[in-house]
């Protein structure tokens, strides 16, 4: 059954792979990279401190930066205990593209995948009351960020797909732990105002 899975997920990586054009390679490796999307997260604070003030400006920035951090060791635990070889490192390369600068060693699961899922999770629940359209905003981004690690070559769907699963479960804890701390923190601001 494993071995299907297995077998299945290169299949699958192959033909999305290699869907890939010449002329939008440019797009997909610069897409990739994390440092993109500072522009949106600037944008997203912004509007977070639009409406829920500083103060939940600041209980969001904490807990985001902790979610981040939790979701990148759990990746990487996961990479160390499974230790599942990237596309990139293997024979079959040869009939797919490999566009990134590098190839880490061990792919499962994505740590882009679960990154982006949960941010835009937390997000979509934070921002949900104010803008109704942010949920598809935030996914379309998750999707165009993780689909571009299997375009240059660095991760199976079946990394992608674990990931986006951790990565929705992730945010909705830390949209929930987001809401218990707003809530104390705003309690306890009344109590000794």
């Amino acid at each position: 059954m494993l071995e299907q899975l297995q077998k299945l997920d290169r299949e699958l990586f192959l033909f999305l792979n290699n869907l890939g054009v010449k002329e939008w390679d440019w797009f997909w490796v610069f897409i990739t990279e994390k440092e993109v999307s500072i522009p949106l997260y600037i944008v997203l604070l912004f509007l977070i401190y639009k409406k829920i003030k500083l103060r939940g400006l600041l209980i969001t920035v904490a807990v985001v930066a902790l979610m981040i951090t939790f979701t990148d060791q759990l990746a990487n635990l996961f990479k160390d205990t499974f230790q599942r070889l990237r596309p990139c490192n293997e024979a079959f390369i040869d009939y797919g593209r490999f566009l990134a600068k590098r190839c880490g060693k061990y792919g499962y699961f994505s740590g882009h995948a679960i990154s982006s899922f949960a941010v835009a999770t937390f997000i979509s629940h934070i921002l949900k009351p104010y803008y109704k359209h942010v949920f598809y905003w935030m996914f379309s981004w998750a999707i165009l960020i993780t689909y571009s690690r299997i375009y240059i070559g660095v991760h199976y769907p079946g990394d992608i797909i674990t990931g986006a699963v951790f990565g929705i479960v992730t945010g909705f804890l830390f949209y929930k732990l987001h809401n218990y701390l707003t809530v104390k923190f705003n309690n306890e601001f009344k109590v000794n105002a």
